[in-house]
């Protein structure tokens, strides 16, 4: 009998391996957590104590004398990665609850990020809800055309060729704030269905519906023996009652049909802006169209330039209010949570739009005192000025804030997949960086679809950081879990390809 066989072959195996060979086809459990300064990690030796024969080193790459050669698969190396401030906190107790399934082959290292620095897949589980929210956001978005061919049919009988003119110089902001938008929202994109919903929304929708409830308002009053609103209340109160309800209520129909796609405050912010900048450009042309007509060229170029140039943002600015309100919700929080997170995000909203018109109205009487000056008109302009400067430069700065929250929060969640072996730790330093994912396109370029593979797997990157979010919160169930798992293998796939297709150039 060897001495294999005997009494001392009998000892268990390291508890690192035993966790490898139960746990290969299911779940994890909760990773260790990082002992305290002076305690031993499990399966590690304890100073003063022998180390166990199959934990001695190799020498020169040689077994010990008298132990037997094992290739045991070095345990994956756990980071902890910092929580983004305006994200939601997730916890381990999060972590152990949405449990990650290992892969077969554990991933500790990919020639692709060392190389970086120097220098058809499998789609994901579909539903028929899917199906249905797609062709219901196609019917929406060809009814907003079709309302939007309405509108201009009627601006054409208004003002006649002038229209095109019109339409031209609304365009200027709305031009401004849709760049801006796609610039925020390059990091994680979301579908350019949603986007020219909303901005449709705000610039078809939104506009007839305030009009047809002021209209009502209008007969309900004259029906009641009230000749109309004053006008103070009417800019004051009943314009961003009106504006703003109608304007965000398609947020909280886009987070509750597709949260999949409204996963957080920059999501909102997008959203809101696209609404409201849609909004202010119909409402531009309106208000254009009549000073050209009252005041003919000079009546247009003041207006033009109080509104389309002094305060562009207004409406993009209100309307976010509701969009980040919402988002901060939409992470983690149950569906009905989402409708009321909306309620304090839409008063601000009208709480600054009313003071907004407020504040105008009660300057263009301080310029009746002051008519020898500029026709009266320079209080509302040094107010405009001021009141615009400090709205924009708010949403301008927010929009930065939250761009770089979501880039943590993306590093922030797949450091769970390199925790758990199915990404590397240098992967996620490279996909959750902009640098990193600039040097990676320029890297892959140089191999035959390369650069394609790339573009897949920062994709992928972004959708898995959607779905891990959504599974340590517990929403979608099974079927989110099935998504991640085939976004997991999506990008283990074109890793592969991409890695092949290196590999075979520097042949």
């Amino acid at each position: 009998m060897s001495a294999q066989n005997g009494p001392g072959s009998q000892r268990p195996q390291p508890p690192q391996a035993q966790g490898q060979q139960q746990n290969h086809d299911r779940f994890r459990p909760r990773p260790d957590p990082v002992p305290p300064q002076g305690q031993p990690v499990q399966g590690q030796p304890v100073q003063g104590q022998p180390m166990p024969p199959h934990m001695q080193p190799m020498v020169q790459g040689q077994p010990m004398p008298g132990q037997p050669v094992m290739y045991v698969q070095p345990p994956v190396q756990a980071r902890v990665y910092a929580q983004p401030r305006f994200a939601p906190t997730v916890t381990q107790e999060m972590r152990i609850r949405a449990g990650m399934q290992a892969p077969q082959q554990v991933v500790t290292d990919t020639p692709w990020t060392g190389a970086v620095r120097q220098s058809q897949p499998e789609a994901a589980p579909d539903s028929t809800g899917n199906i249905v929210r797609l062709v219901a956001a196609i019917l929406v978005l060809v009814v907003l055309v079709i309302g939007l061919a309405g509108l201009a049919l009627l601006g054409g009988l208004s003002f006649g060729v002038r229209l095109f003119a019109l339409i031209g110089l609304s365009a200027v902001p709305l031009l401004g704030i849709i760049a801006y938008v796609l610039w925020l929202d390059r990091w994680k994109p979301q579908p350019k269905l949603l986007l020219g919903i909303c901005l449709l929304w705000g610039a078809v929708a939104s506009v007839i519906l305030t009009l047809g409830f002021s209209l009502v308002g209008e007969v309900a009053l004259y029906i009641v023996g009230i000749n109309g609103v004053p006008d103070i209340i009417g800019a004051v109160i009943q314009a961003p009652i009106l504006e703003e309800s109608t304007k965000t209520v398609l947020l909280v129909v886009i987070v509750l049909a597709a949260r999949r796609h409204f996963e957080g405050p920059l999501d909102g912010l997008v959203y809101g802006s696209l609404i409201g900048a849609g909004f202010a450009f119909t409402e531009n042309i309106l208000y254009l169209g009549q000073s050209w007509n009252d005041g003919e060229l000079p009546g247009l170029a003041v207006t033009f330039a109080m509104r389309c140039l002094g305060s562009p943002l207004l409406h993009t600015a209100f309307s976010t209010c509701a969009g980040v309100s919402i988002g901060f919700a939409a992470r983690k929080w149950p569906w009905w949570s989402l409708i009321l997170m909306w309620l304090p995000g839409l008063l601000l909203g009208m709480v600054l739009h009313g003071f907004w018109n407020a504040s105008m109205t009660f300057l263009g009487v301080l310029g009746q005192l002051t008519r020898d000056v500029m026709g009266g008109m320079l209080p509302q302009i040094i107010g405009l000025i001021v009141l615009s400067a400090v709205l924009s430069g708010a949403w301008v700065t927010l929009g930065l804030i939250l761009r770089r929250s979501e880039r943590l929060h993306t590093q922030n969640m797949l450091g769970d997949y390199a925790n758990s072996g199915w990404l590397t730790h240098a992967e996620v330093d490279m996909l959750g960086t902009w640098k990193g994912r600039k040097n990676g396109r320029s890297w892959a370029k140089s191999f035959p679809g390369g650069k394609e593979e790339m573009k897949t797997m920062i994709r992928t990157s972004g959708k898995l950081s959607t779905t891990r979010m959504r599974v340590l919160a517990g929403i979608g169930g099974e079927q989110e879990r099935k998504i991640e798992r085939a976004e997991l293998k999506q990008f283990a796939d074109a890793r592969e390809r991409l890695l092949t297709a290196s590999k075979q150039t520097l042949r």
